[in-house]
């Protein structure tokens, strides 16, 4: 019982310094506790890891848009927000969780590096609950836009 107020307590704070942030997030949704973001030099053909790496959060927002995910960076005070929109491209290739936005750096390809705690195993179902929970957020997204 003394764990589970633990962990509630503790998204109650992840909750408040995303707030500072961003005030219309409303609720957290999902947690990866590390990840790394990546992204893929076209020219070099390879990825390239990027100076962004810590806890992604995905959630909710009482504003449009209603859903997004970021990345809170333990590197530098630089933090990787993304909405998620229906303009959002997601793609699972393990062993990233592959995005491009629409808004900026359309060219670049992102991948986001899900670290597992417990082997490949968890990982793979991590990386799956959050493409479904972001494919949910798109099909909600997508169908109040139209």
């Amino acid at each position: 019982m003394a764990a589970g107020g633990r962990a509630g307590r503790g998204r109650d704070i992840s909750l408040a310094a995303l707030q500072r942030h961003d005030p219309y997030i409303s609720r957290i949704v999902d947690v990866a506790s590390q990840v790394a973001l990546y992204t893929f030099g076209p020219r070099a053909n390879e990825w390239e890891k990027t100076d962004v790496e810590g806890t992604l959060f995905v959630y909710t927002r009482s504003a449009s848009p209603k859903h997004g995910f970021t990345i809170m960076n333990r590197l530098s005070m630089e933090n990787r927000t993304e909405p998620i929109t229906k303009d959002l491209d997601l793609q699972l290739q393990d062993p990233f969780l592959l995005y491009r936005n629409a808004r900026r750096e359309f060219f670049l390809i992102h991948g986001v590096l899900l670290f597992p705690p417990c082997g490949p195993e968890l990982m793979n179902g991590q990386v799956l609950v959050f493409v479904l929970t972001i494919s949910d957020f798109k099909e909600q997204g997508g169908a109040s836009a139209a």
